[in-house]
């Protein structure tokens, strides 16, 4: 496995490749800018942690790199080690943790490159995450410039940071220096194996000038072409909040003007004619307003919005006739959006100012009626809400066994009005408590899991325990029958044979079976032919020469066999001690071998029972965890519908609001027609 390792792009943070161990973990793969460096991962755990992360397995990854860590196994990769810890750690949203990791390492001496994009990283997880004061505090510690598109990407992070506390002039400044810059000329990194990820977070805003923040996960030959145009639209906003509102438009014109080549720069290219749009009419410049709002799609996020805005710059033209064809547009479309909800006052209103008072009165009539329903359904869904149903429906609609970061919810739960959604799940607030609603769900399982894992090893130590006890008597027995004193005995003595035969050279002594044979029977026949030397034994049948001949033929074959030993005596000598030393090592090893029997005796059930307490600890924790991770669930389940819930109630009081003054204005027709009918009563 050839990845970032060692001390080269890991330790400067962590890798361009391994692509940014805690980029990738962060939801920003492929953030890197400079051409990898291979090298090869040396510790087969650190490894075994890599395969989870690349499959995105971050909680097994976590987990398994804490334990490598605890055993101390991940030499020489424990800088990078870290690295990957507290990106995996932002995942979770442990920004404490992971902080104490960043500055831990740089206390230890780390280059301030990696210093500086720890810094820059853990800025912007915390900005995403809505921490804007820890953001801030985290850029404000990075002293030199990122590399590559690092930087840019920096500087866009805190011009957003900088909007979002509320002060626009550092924020012009800062995005002023991004625009400012050179186009990157750094090749877009390749990303094999990693999949970029996308940040489902948007926070686009409300209607007005709000800044909209960069999607930093983004694909990477994206990302290039469209960080300036989120940098421009930002830079606009800034100027008009701090009071430059020339150049602030001008900026906004630009971007709402361009030929964009993606939807999501048409969105943005929409949303900054919105934004010109409503400036133009809080400057009472209803021209300018149309041009800029004329130019937004018909069918887009902001197409609502355009329309209505557009109807209200007809209207401050006074030509409510032209107003009415927006206005008349948003009336059939989602009861539920806000624009269409103030479109059902302004067709009235329009109505009235072309002096067809009846059609404005049933027009305001139908508005009351249309809010009243509205009302019901908006109760219905907060009812279904409160009922469990829209949290209960997306956790089933978009599984995810995962834990940490933010995942797409691509499915829309069954609820009584859908369109009510819309504005809830846009929530950053919200998102992120889904999130953390998961996590809890994920932690659940991962108990329940872990509580029949316990079950099962339970299992295995009674087996374990059983075979032992079986076993030890058939063992103990075996033991006793291999009397090791004894083979030492035979051992000792037949080395002892062994010295004398070397001593004194003797063949005969390394003679094999078949040899020992021979030399028995050539015993026998000079024991024979001796036994002819007496007249009383001799055998009558043999004369002088015949006992001669035999005599000279058991001499020669005796010569014959003690050459024969005599030469390969080395060879038989050497198998001799190679043997002898065969049986010193089994000697050896039936001692360790009792040793281990005997140690095993004692220890291994002190073993069992430590497993066994473990084992009960572990389940004791484990016991522990399961209600208060329970109790936190549905603590977690019951702020993300009161989240839910507290974004409908807006709508219910934007709801009176509009149902008051449609009532005011029913009741200023009223009196516009008794006026009307008294003044004619009044004429002679």
């Amino acid at each position: 496995m050839n990845r970032a390792a060692s001390r080269s792009p890991w330790a400067a943070w962590a890798c361009h490749r391994l692509g940014a161990v805690a980029l990738a973990c962060t939801g920003l793969a492929a953030q890197a800018a400079e051409a990898p460096l291979l090298h090869t991962v040396q510790a087969p755990h650190y490894g075994d942690t890599l395969f989870h992360f690349y499959q995105d397995h971050h909680f097994t990854a976590l987990t398994s790199l804490m334990v490598s860590q605890h055993f101390q196994r991940l030499s020489p990769h424990a800088d990078e080690a870290e690295i990957l810890r507290g990106g995996l750690l932002l995942t979770y949203g442990l920004h404490r943790e992971a902080g104490e990791i960043f500055a831990r390492l740089i206390a230890q001496g780390a280059a301030p490159a990696v210093r500086d994009r720890a810094w820059y990283f853990l800025a912007k997880i915390r900005y995403e995450r809505g921490n804007l004061g820890e953001a801030a505090d985290a850029l404000s510690r990075i002293q030199g410039p990122l590399p590559g598109q690092l930087e840019e990407e920096r500087l866009l992070l805190s011009g957003q940071v900088s909007l979002a506390l509320g002060d626009p002039a550092r924020a012009a400044v800062e995005l002023r220096a991004l625009l400012a810059r050179p186009p990157s000329v750094i090749e877009p990194p390749k990303t094999a194996g990693v999949a970029p990820k996308r940040s489902v977070f948007s926070r686009i805003g409300s209607w007005l000038l709000d800044a909209v923040t960069f999607n930093f996960a983004r694909d990477p030959e994206q990302r290039f072409s469209t960080a300036p145009a989120y940098a421009r639209f930002n830079l606009g906003v800034a100027l008009i909040r701090s009071g430059d509102i020339a150049g602030g438009k001008a900026l906004l014109d630009e971007i709402g003007s361009a030929s964009m080549p993606d939807d999501e720069l048409r969105a943005l290219r929409d949303q900054a004619n919105v934004a010109l749009g409503f400036t133009a009419l809080s400057q009472d410049d209803p021209e300018g307003a149309a041009q800029a709002l004329e130019r937004v799609r018909l069918k887009g996020a902001h197409s609502n919005k355009a329309l209505l805005g557009f109807g209200w710059a007809a209207a401050a033209q006074k030509k409510p006739e032209r107003a009415l064809v927006p206005w008349s547009e948003l009336l059939q479309r989602e009861a539920s959006d806000p624009a269409v909800l103030e479109a059902r006052l302004a067709v009235p209103y329009a109505l009235a100012e072309v002096g067809a008072l009846g059609q404005a009165l049933s027009g305001y009539q139908a508005a009351i009626a249309a809010y009243a329903q509205e009302n019901t359904a908006l109760d219905e869904s907060i009812a279904a809400i409160r009922g469990g149903k829209l949290v209960a429906g997306l956790v089933e609609r978009n599984p995810d066994e995962s834990m940490g970061w933010f995942r797409a919810l691509t499915a829309l739960p069954e609820m009584p009005h859908t369109g009510h959604l819309v504005p809830v799940l846009a929530q950053h607030e919200f998102q992120e408590s889904f999130k953390n609603y998961r996590d809890l769900l994920f932690l659940t399982g991962n108990l329940g899991d872990w509580q029949e894992k316990l079950g099962v090893y339970g299992d295995m130590l009674a087996t374990r325990r059983a075979g032992f006890t079986e076993r030890l008597p058939q063992v103990r027995s075996k033991a006793a029958e291999l009397r090791v004193d004894v083979l030492q005995g035979q051992r000792d003595k037949l080395a002892a044979e062994f010295g004398t035969a070397l001593a004194a050279a003797d063949g005969q002594a390394f003679a094999g079976a078949a040899e020992r044979e021979q030399l028995a029977r050539l015993a026998d026949v000079n024991a024979l032919l001796a036994a002819q030397a007496d007249p009383a034994r001799r055998d009558p049948s043999l004369g002088d020469a015949d006992l001669a001949q035999l005599a000279e033929r058991a001499r020669r074959l005796q010569g014959a066999l003690a050459w024969q030993l005599a030469e390969q005596l080395p060879e038989r000598r050497w198998a001799a001690e190679k043997a002898l030393a065969d049986t010193d090592s089994g000697l050896a090893d039936a001692r360790v071998r009792d040793a281990r029997l005997a140690a095993a005796q004692k220890d291994e059930p002190a073993r069992f029972e430590r497993f066994a307490a473990r084992l009960a600890e572990l389940g004791q924790r484990i016991r522990a965890l399961q209600p208060r991770v329970a109790a936190l669930t549905a603590e977690q389940q019951k702020a993300l519908q009161e989240t839910a819930v507290a974004a409908l109630q807006i709508q219910k009081e934007r709801l009176v609001g509009y149902t008051a003054q449609a009532q005011y204005a029913v009741a200023q027709l009223y009196d516009r027609a008794t006026q009307r009918k008294e003044g004619e009563r009044a004429k002679p």
